[in-house]
């Protein structure tokens, strides 16, 4: 047991120079924070989500962004605190200890890779819908990978695998690059998200909320889970991200004060604009509907109402908002691969920065690779729960640790305070294990054999290579 809960010291982290470049301002993370989280939520799960809760999937949104609320107030003060790159498995290492800080590493590389791969699958069908309407037209057996459809003979995502390599190039030569191109693509697809708002607003018929809550709390229909908190723990995934924006924080203009705003203001415009379009997407039709729109639910409001122009900006809204989501997943992993190579758990090849793009620019392309790939031959339709699990896991140690650092070391500066400690981080906490509980037991199946395969390494590798090891 000797050294498996050695732990880092805010000050030593403070003292290291960091080879990254320092340019992202508030509106910037705020940018990353919004890129991160408004997406698949909207464009793909509203469908899922308003079968499993009816009209109170706004609801559902709410309690997911609640619980990501409360654990971004403890994000915050630990950004604050410790301004460096590797978000919760740097806060880990300073609470609980170096196994415990490699367990959410190997988590968060779960949830960024799986998570940006998932979020390929869910662009290539927007993207491939976007072509049709053009006229063109991508051989069937590359649209999908094996299996996805059945009845339908596919073999591979082109689609989501090239734009997982794009994305990938773009984030390898230079954060200025990935700030301007994430900052240009959101603020087109707010703009699409708003007129879509303003079009459709006038077609509600509040009959289609009633029964606004027909699966209630919880309960179970047709054999699966259904109700508000089994719909939380699905649309959770459309705020998985915001906490990347936490990885950024080596190449932040002062990150103590610019962290906590980007992470808290991205999360609050983000909930404002799920709710008020899930409470018009079930107002226009009713939620059973949904059924028949399962990959691309908004345009049953569309054809509900009569405005077919405005798929095609829809469309455009989409890729543009996914691609976000895919660019700051792969960001994300990036930079804790990154962080996790400095502290010797990873071999130095995926820490080394390039002279010329002063990025993790090895790492970056080899995890880019995988997730593309994954993207391309895997059938992901069953693995997003995977990632809220392994998300929410992060959010709970993220939370105690607030909880943890307060008694041990009160003593250090934070720029920022997370209001209501300890109510606070234990109310996070109580979320994120009712959002747990919501999971399929397979869920856990799966979660198990990821973590056994991260002990593997960290005890092979990890342990032995490990800086704290050195330094002892």
């Amino acid at each position: 047991m000797s050294g498996l809960f050695r732990r880092k010291n805010v000050d030593d982290l403070l003292a290291g120079a960091t080879p990254l470049t320092r340019t992202l301002k508030t509106v910037d993370l705020t940018f990353l924070g919004i890129g991160a989280i408004i997406g698949t939520g909207i464009f793909v799960l509203t469908g899922k989500g308003a079968l499993t809760a009816g009209p109170a999937l706004s609801v559902s949104f709410l309690l997911a962004a609640v619980c990501c609320g409360f654990t971004g107030l403890c994000y915050a003060e630990f950004a604050s605190m410790a301004p460096v790159a590797g978000s919760a498995y740097t806060y880990s290492y300073l609470a609980f200890g170096e196994i415990i800080a490699f367990v959410i590493g190997w988590d968060l590389i779960l949830e960024y890779a799986l998570g940006a791969a998932t979020v390929s699958v869910g662009w290539s069908g927007y993207f491939l819908n976007f072509l049709s309407e053009m006229g063109i037209h991508i051989p069937t057996v590359l649209t999908a990978a094996a299996g996805t459809t059945p009845g339908v003979t596919t073999y591979f995502n082109l689609p989501a695998f090239i734009i997982v390599l794009i994305i990938t190039w773009i984030i390898s030569i230079g954060i200025n690059q990935t700030k301007r191109v994430n900052d240009t693509m959101v603020i087109i697809k707010l703009a699409v998200i708003v007129l879509f708002i303003v079009c459709t607003v006038w077609f509600i018929k509040p009959h289609n909320w009633v029964p606004f809550s027909p699966y209630g709390i919880y309960s179970f229909h047709n054999g699966t889970a259904a109700g508000v908190i089994p719909a939380a723990s699905i649309v959770f995934f459309s705020f998985i991200g915001f906490d990347s924006v936490a990885s950024s924080a080596e190449e932040t203009i002062n990150p103590s004060k610019t962290l906590p705003r980007g992470i808290l203001l991205s999360l609050l415009i983000s909930t404002i604009l799920y709710i008020a379009m899930t409470l018009i997407m079930t107002g226009v039709v009713k939620y059973t509907v949904f059924t028949k729109y399962l990959n691309a639910p908004i345009l049953a409001v569309l054809h509900q109402t009569g405005q077919g122009w405005l798929s095609f900006i829809v469309s455009i809204g989409a890729i543009l908002g996914m691609t976000t989501v895919i660019l700051v997943q792969l960001y994300g992993q990036s930079r804790i691969c990154y962080s996790m190579s400095r502290d010797g758990l990873f071999p130095k090849f995926f820490g080394e920065v390039s002279p010329k793009y002063k990025t993790p620019f090895k790492g970056t392309w080899f995890f880019g690779i995988i997730t593309a790939i994954a993207g391309g031959f895997i059938n992901l339709n069953i693995l997003s729960e995977l990632v809220n699990i392994g998300t929410l896991t992060a959010f709970i140690l993220v939370s105690a640790g607030v909880l943890w650092m307060r008694k041990s070391h009160p003593e250090i500066h934070r720029g920022f305070r997370a209001p209501g400690v300890p109510v606070t981080p234990i109310i996070a906490i109580i979320f994120c294990i009712t959002l747990i509980i919501g999971l399929n037991w397979e869920t856990w199946v799966r979660f198990l054999v990821w973590f056994a395969l991260g002990m593997i390494l960290y005890f092979a590798y990890g342990r032995k290579h490990s800086a704290l090891n050195q330094q002892q």
